[in-house]
């Protein structure tokens, strides 16, 4: 075996590997834009009809995580499937799927209906996401990937940037199915530009597939989410329904794990796990978006219901967070060059606590220059844990396994993020409920039930009991500002644990002219 620096890049694909870029970024954008989108409409859905739904909030969550457990439970499976069949054609049928899925959820007549229609958009992105790394593993030199990465990386902060000024300009002139129906022209685009740029390239010894797997996995996850919304819907978490689900979860994952060490197709290689760098990688990531997302989630409310701003002019609240990601994920391998990943994550993930326990001492009339000075520092931290984290793991394993190392990445940051969103969510609801709850004496028992559920649902009765339902929009800002602090202290400590994670077990610098023994010859099939 040579240990040659020879391109192994065909010239042809090498000279537009720019391009290619560009039009895998496109592809990353409407998977991402979509949920940043939802993010600014959870308010307008969460609204009676015929403004909005009248979903709500473990409806709402529903929204949120039927999309993020279908995505990440089927990632493995897409991964190696675009391993088999050829990352490109993968790639333009999941959108087709994704566009046609986003089609359908802008006309849904009822939360259940959105719940299902988010689900199909899922089964379209979970397609996409693994092929666009591995297509940039493999139309770059490895001594190109870092900076494609963190250009990769910053276009999920453009998505982020995008989705919520987007979708708030479309909700101060369109109905709320305008925010999935973008979507579509979108894929058009995509598919178009996909068909005449990208490069086929596919595993020479793809896996077999492990559908087991994949439904253990999938009813695992949903399982414990259910459990969880469910507990904090009730606010009691010793429920004997909300107790057997959890456990159910708990018990069908462990399931999946043995499974998977036993099997000899594992959809989820755990042997990867045995490398300490690549776990940790994989932790940090779980973690902060399991500590983002959850912040996300209670963010919206506080900047609509709380301080009354727009749909459009809570979008535009978050441009700094956008802003800093794109500035520095791009340049976070700068710092990973000088100081290692070690010192940069660390001081990413004490970044991202920090400005998550910021918000334990917002109140509704702190000033908003504040919240924004926040998001930047958030966005800030955010890219400098996922440039470098990226990196570790997509260089943990061969060139002929991008999807599966990015299908890992991936699931990982889903799960993270459906976690938070149940997880956190139920803490506010438990905390808000806590709070309201005795200021709800005088409304009939059923509207006290419903009341309790969120502040929207408080402020929608209020606003329909007319001058006698003003009683209740005070309390329920102070009981939702007080959830609010509460589950943000909890963000904080999940970060918290992620520092130590990364801490201890990430590298410090990088090995100079480390060769790139897992690169093998790239297979193409054609233009």
């Amino acid at each position: 075996m040579t240990t040659s620096a020879a391109p192994r890049i065909p010239e042809a694909v090498h000279r537009r590997r720019w391009a290619i870029l560009g039009v895998l970024m496109l592809s990353l954008l409407i998977v991402v834009l979509d949920n940043s989108i939802l993010n600014v409409a959870i308010k307008t859905i969460a609204t009676p009809a015929p403004t909005g739904l009248g979903a709500t909030q473990s409806e709402i969550e529903w929204a949120i995580n039927s999309y993020t457990l279908v995505f990440a439970g089927l990632l493995f499976t897409a991964g190696l499937i675009g391993d088999r069949l050829g990352r490109k054609k993968v790639l333009i049928g999941g959108l087709v799927v994704f566009g046609i899925g986003s089609a359908l959820a802008a006309e849904s007549g009822s939360p259940a209906q959105l719940i299902t229609y988010r689900a199909v958009m899922a089964l379209g992105a979970a397609f996409v996401m693994p092929a666009t790394l591995a297509v940039l593993m493999n139309v770059f030199e490895r001594s190109e990937q870092p900076k494609a990465i963190g250009i990769w990386a910053g276009g999920v902060g453009l998505a982020i940037a995008i989705g919520p000024i987007t979708g708030g300009a479309l909700l101060d002139h369109f109905w709320w199915g305008s925010v999935f129906l973008i979507n579509v022209p979108i894929v058009v685009v995509a598919v178009a530009l996909m068909v005449w740029l990208v490069p086929d390239s596919r595993d020479p010894k793809p896996g077999r597939l492990d559908p087991v797997g994949v439904v253990l996995s999938v009813l695992g996850l949903v399982l414990l989410v259910y459990g969880i919304i469910k507990g904090g819907e009730l606010a009691d978490f010793t429920d004997a329904k909300v107790l057997a689900t959890i456990i159910a979860g708990v018990v069908v994952l462990i399931g999946f794990v043995v499974h998977e060490k036993r099997s000899d197709h594992p959809s989820l290689d755990v042997t990867y796990f045995r490398n300490k760098v690549f776990s940790a990688a994989m932790a940090a990531i779980a973690l902060v978006f399991f500590a983002l997302m959850g912040v996300t989630f209670f963010g919206v409310f506080y900047t609509q219901s709380v301080r009354g701003y727009s749909p459009l002019e809570s979008g535009l609240l978050m441009l700094p967070l956008a802003a800093a990601q794109m500035i520095f994920a791009p340049r976070a391998r700068l710092l990973v060059d000088r100081f290692g990943n070690k010192a940069t994550t660390t001081a990413g993930m004490l970044l991202i606590a920090a400005t998550l326990a910021a918000f334990a001492g917002f109140e509704a009339d702190t000033p908003i220059w504040l919240l924004e000075v926040v998001f930047f520092l958030m966005g800030t931290g955010m890219a400098h844990i996922m440039t470098p984290t990226s990196v570790v793991i997509m260089q943990a394993l061969p060139r002929e396994k991008a999807g599966s190392a990015s299908a890992l990445s991936n699931t990982f940051r889903q799960v993270g993020g459906a976690l938070g969103i149940a997880v956190l969510g139920s803490v506010l609801a438990t905390s808000y409920r806590g709070g309201i709850e005795d200021k709800l004496g005088a409304l009939p028992p059923g509207l006290r039930d419903t009341a309790g559920e969120s502040i929207e649902a408080t402020l929608g009765i209020a606003e329909k009991l007319g001058p006698r339902g003003q009683a209740l929009v005070t309390p329920a800002y102070d009981a939702f500002l007080h959830a609010m602090h509460v589950t943000a202290l909890w963000g904080t400590g999940v970060a918290l644990v992620g520092t130590v994670v990364v801490a201890v077990f990430l590298p410090g610098r990088p090995p100079a002219g480390q060769p790139g023994e897992h690169e093998p010859e790239l297979i193409t099939t054609g233009d």
